[in-house]
């Protein structure tokens, strides 16, 4: 006497079909996240080779008019320093990022590095690749 019925469920999962999935959602999120940038201050920034990447940074914006902002809030110079280190606050691991105008006189840039050797920050020079 067979008890068994005709209809077996096969109680197993194939995974190929979600494994598409993620490998597309990761796909875009790598392409999208390339798009994003530091600072929304649009200046021309000078050429050159190489490429930098970091997370934990604080842009600061030199206009072609000699004006300052910092992740895009307009700092008076004369404040430039103190505001400066308001945003690295305690984390010595943030990186200052100099994003010059190629217009800009030489002695903003300066301005800028000299404060963040006087306090021991990180800085990079922002560049437009080649």
């Amino acid at each position: 006497m067979n008890l068994r019925g005709r209809n077996k469920v096969d109680p197993s999962f194939n995974m190929s079909s979600m494994t598409d999935i993620v490998f597309l959602l990761l796909i875009f999120f790598m392409l999208t996240s390339t798009l994003v940038t530091v600072s929304a201050i649009d200046v021309l920034l000078p050429k050159a080779g190489g490429k930098t990447e970091n997370n934990k940074s604080v842009a600061v914006t030199i206009t072609s008019k000699s004006q300052f902002y910092i992740d895009k809030t307009r700092i008076n110079s004369s404040r430039l320093e103190s505001e400066l280190l308001k945003s690295v606050g305690t984390d010595k691991k943030k990186t200052i990022v100099i994003r010059g105008d190629k217009d800009v006189p030489y002695k903003n840039v300066m301005k800028v590095i000299d404060i963040a050797n006087k306090n021991k920050l990180k800085m990079i020079l922002a560049v437009k690749g080649k």
